[in-house]
């Protein structure tokens, strides 16, 4: 029988906030994955990075600071040094939990970079905030290097960069190959490293990507037949949060859009994971998604919980 393949993209619950919350909080996603493994599915998995590319720019930042003959680094260095340490969490906690299982696969994770257009209109507008609080001074200083920063009352000023769309994953042929010899590969962390192409030679943009929107980027890309999002809610929701708050167990893609246009999903959690399932269903119509949590896999596997969606 052939293989499910499926793109799984892992939210911020699946890594934690700090490296060492990570140690403890890849084990819990590995066996989540494990999960997916045993049920027959052939495996490219991504991952957020938000809280790791932030702790990584300010690290870097301080570093400069204390010694200034060191240059700063650019996000997009900090976007690779994150897809390195968690790719590795997560190939080394998967790895072990599969083996406890009786299970011999290779874990791969391919350094991954994503074209963005120069013009995106996100780079007129930014709205990812990332790195330390700085003074106004500080600030002032980012300003006049032609960096966007955005002051939080009380608390100082933070810098803000921008979340253009991705266009094409550079490295796709060798995500295929790993995948196509039956290796789990982790790819495109964090939205993968956002590259400008000019001249056939490729530049890092001072930005970062929605994980969520290269997640469909890279199933839609892949021919998968599958696109499993987890995260923090065992299934979307109607009237999220609210009294009249209403589990959705399927959803047309018409329908998303219809609940999207109503204003239904908040623009940084649950939207953007809406939208990545449009991108795939779109252009694979025989395709299905699935957005459940964690913890509700094995049930969603059953669909006894979690969210379809499908063309």
């Amino acid at each position: 029988m052939n293989k499910k393949k499926a793109v799984v993209s892992l939210g911020h619950e699946a890594l934690g906030y700090t490296i060492l919350e990570q140690w403890d909080a890849v084990k819990t996603t590995a066996k989540a994955l494990a999960d997916l493994v045993e049920a027959d599915y052939q495996l490219t998995i991504t991952h957020s990075n938000g809280r790791q590319v932030s702790m990584i720019h300010k690290a870097m930042t301080e570093l400069r600071r204390i010694y200034t003959d060191y240059t700063p680094a650019p996000m997009c260095v900090c976007s690779a040094m994150s897809q390195g340490y968690v790719g590795y969490d997560i190939q080394n906690a998967l790895r072990a939990e599969l083996v406890g299982r009786g299970i011999v696969k290779t874990v791969s994770t391919i350094l991954t970079q994503v074209t963005v257009d120069p013009y995106d209109d996100a780079f007129y507008t930014p709205t990812k905030v990332i790195g330390r609080y700085m003074s106004a001074e500080d600030a002032d200083a980012e300003l006049k290097k032609g960096n966007f920063v955005k002051e939080e009352p009380g608390k100082g000023f933070r810098r803000v960069v921008a979340a253009p769309r991705p266009i094409d994953i550079v490295e796709i042929d060798a995500i295929r190959t790993l995948a196509e010899a039956g290796q789990i590969v982790i790819a495109c962390g964090g939205g993968g490293i956002p590259v400008i192409e000019q001249n056939h030679v490729l530049k890092g943009a001072s930005a970062v990507i929605e994980k969520d929107a290269v997640a469909g980027r890279l199933a839609a890309s892949l021919h998968v037949d599958e696109l499993i999002i987890l995260t923090g809610v065992p299934c979307v929701y109607r009237n999220f949060g609210k009294p009249d708050q209403q589990a959705i167990p399927s959803l047309t893609v018409a329908q998303a859009k219809e609940l999207c246009e109503e204003g239904q999903f908040e623009a940084g959690t649950m939207l953007p994971k809406i939208e990545a399932a449009i991108t795939y269903l779109e252009e694979n119509p025989l395709g299905k998604v699935l957005i459940t949590s964690l913890g509700d896999v094995k049930e969603a596997l059953k669909e006894k919980s979690g969210t379809i969606i499908t063309a």
